[in-house]
């Protein structure tokens, strides 16, 4: 029976420097902000009849939060420093995969040019050498659904 609820249980892997030779790789208890606006601009056609037309315009994309990890990787550490606490942006490419308890892909989105815009630290684990994040907030250009 246990079996069986584990196999149930899904988790959200984030893969970061998806465009490099070397990713990094984290599991977060939740993502939220794969959602897309699109914009609407009206044209009035005859000011005295009031009709007005309606024209999508462009999309818009809110940032990524990435909530409840351990972040152990060293790299992924020191990029979000180097944007947060010395204003040096590097946008890399992420890919979001939700997986079920078979340790399959059930979702995945691909993240375009990403890069941290806010992060609130739990505590640093010194023997780990690793990072308790509450929350990673991330501004991108745009997402793909794979």
């Amino acid at each position: 029976m246990n079996k069986t609820i584990a196999q149930k249980q899904f988790y959200l892997n984030v893969h970061f420097f998806e465009n490099e030779k070397r990713e990094s790789n984290a599991q977060f208890k939740s993502v939220s902000g794969l959602t897309v606006h699109i914009d609407v601009e009206n044209l009035v056609k005859n000011p005295e009849k009031e009709f007005k037309h309606f024209f999508p315009s462009r999309t818009r994309f809110p940032n990524l939060i990435l909530k409840g990890v351990l972040l152990k990787d060293l790299k992924v550490i020191e990029w979000c420093k180097k944007a947060i606490d010395q204003y040096q942006f590097s946008p890399t490419d992420l890919k979001v995969k939700l997986v079920n308890g078979k340790k399959e892909s059930v979702l995945a989105w691909n993240i375009i040019r990403a890069y941290p815009v806010k992060w609130t630290v739990k505590k640093q684990i010194e023997k780990e050498n690793s990072l308790a994040i509450d929350t990673m907030e991330l501004a991108y250009n745009y997402f793909k659904l794979v």
